[in-house]
């Protein structure tokens, strides 16, 4: 693809497009809210984070491979947590968890959601406070359970009325009164500016607001009287970018908690709005800072309290993409490069989607750009794929990369820790990358990279 053509294409593509056009005056530019904060690219063009080159890291870690920027995985932690004052945030595991993670949480103050007996296993082998703990999950088992109940995990989150039987028998049993919120579907789904107000009763979570599931499970826990009914939970989806779907959600539940107060003389103390907060993957994203985020959310709480003459209640938030996505680059290496003419030309990296599926499952839109070294060449359109043996195998659907583009090349994609390392997976027999925290000019392997007799030590035939 000859540089002259690439402006035509680009306003083609429209919305669907390369994240920017680059030119050859820009090719080498970074565009600054995609990337770790420590990211620069010095003028050799090669690209460090924590004062660490990427050459350094490949070199020493091998690609593909993960690199988190601790610095700015902290501070994303202090901000969500400064923005919250008072509330409880809880990071959300499942965007990206290893004990490392957990620790670092710990020490920014954070409480963390975790959503499976996995989960919580990573987290009490980190020496995370169980109390600061919430479990999640559709379908938890009764050793999740009975696990959660016997660490002391601070909040359980009830998902169905099977499981409210289950922890009622557990707590029984253990004498204990653990602490529940009930997660109630308030036919709310919100993703990125958009949020419909129906036909979302109809998914796995929760109890419906709507149907009246959500009334009974309280009547049930409360009439028990063994489990400790702290309040309510809403979800309504992901990669929201502002308030207006929270608000549809608040005035919902908090209406159930007014009709819990009529009925049973109980005001809830707590209300979880849960998490979803976006991020820029490309320049077309344009996520709302945790600040703006907390004060249109106490705002919305606050009138929707008073209209309803209810006490104000305990504010929990999850943020995990928020704070781990943005805080995380892969690093790949090109392998080949094929030029279709007249079309696009097809990078293929060291990985794929064994590393990062969500393009392939999601039609996830990524950004990239060559890594480790400065180019005077000119932009091609070019789209990054895996090595393995699919041709959904995408990274990168369309980006404007260098025209010399070569083997050899660093090639990085922002915005990749959440949930692709969570959601990697050994498909075509490729092990998993690692994940290499850098801070201070410092790297070490926080999760190690998988090797074939990982892979072979799972074969018993």
């Amino acid at each position: 693809m000859r540089a002259h053509e690439a402006g035509a294409l680009h306003a083609d593509l429209g919305h669907g497009g390369p994240s920017w056009l680059r030119t050859p005056d820009d090719v080498n530019a970074l565009v600054p809210h995609l990337w770790p904060r420590t990211v620069v690219r010095g003028r050799d063009g090669v690209l460090t984070v924590g004062g660490v080159s990427v050459r350094e890291l490949a070199e020493r870690f091998g690609t593909p491979a993960y690199i988190l920027d601790e610095a700015d995985f902290r501070a994303r932690c202090r901000e969500f947590r400064d923005a919250f004052k008072g509330a409880d945030v809880f990071y959300a595991g499942k965007a990206f968890l290893c004990k490392a993670v957990a620790r670092m949480v710990a020490e920014e103050g954070l409480s963390l959601d975790v959503c499976t007996g996995g989960e919580l296993s990573v987290a009490l082998a980190a020496g995370f406070p169980a109390d600061r703990i919430g479990l999640h999950g559709n379908n938890k088992s009764i050793a999740e359970l009975t696990r959660a109940v016997d660490a002391g995990v601070g909040r359980i989150i009830l998902d169905s009325f099977d499981e409210i039987d289950r922890l009622t028998a557990i707590a029984r049993q253990r004498n204990a009164r653990p602490n529940v919120l009930i997660r109630v579907t308030v036919g709310v789904e919100a993703h990125t500016h958009e949020y419909i107000a129906t036909a979302h009763e109809d998914q796995k979570f929760g109890f419906s607001l709507a149907g009246g599931a959500a009334a009974e499970a309280v009547a049930r826990v409360l009439e028990e009287g063994v489990l400790e009914l702290r309040g309510l939970h809403s979800h309504i989806g992901s990669q929201i970018f502002d308030t207006s779907g929270f608000e549809v959600s608040a005035r919902r539940v908090l209406g159930l908690h007014a009709e819990i107060r009529d009925r049973y003389g109980v005001q809830l103390p707590e209300l979880d709005l849960g998490g979803g907060f976006g991020i820029a993957y490309t320049t077309q994203d344009d996520p709302s800072p945790p600040a703006d985020l907390a004060a249109g959310m106490a705002k919305i709480v606050q009138e929707e309290c008073a209209a309803k003459d209810l006490a104000v209640p305990h504010l929990s938030v999850e943020p995990g993409r928020a704070i781990a996505g943005p805080a995380v680059f892969t690093l790949y290496e090109v392998g080949t490069v094929k030029d279709v003419d007249g079309i696009r030309s097809y990078v293929s990296v060291d990985g794929g989607m064994s590393d990062n599926i969500r393009t392939a499952l999601y039609d996830a839109s990524y950004s990239a750009t060559v890594a480790s070294r400065a180019s005077a060449a000119g932009p091609t359109l070019a789209r990054v794929v895996g090595k393995h043996c699919e041709a959904g195998d995408v990274v990168v659907k369309d980006e404007f990369l260098p025209a010399d583009v070569a083997p050899g090349d660093l090639l990085a994609v922002p915005g990749t820790g959440a949930y692709c390392r969570s959601m990697a997976s050994n498909y075509n027999h490729v092990p998993r990358p690692p994940v290499v925290a850098v801070a201070d000019g410092q790297a070490r392997v926080v999760v190690r990279r998988e090797t074939e007799d990982d892979l072979l030590a799972l074969d018993v035939g």
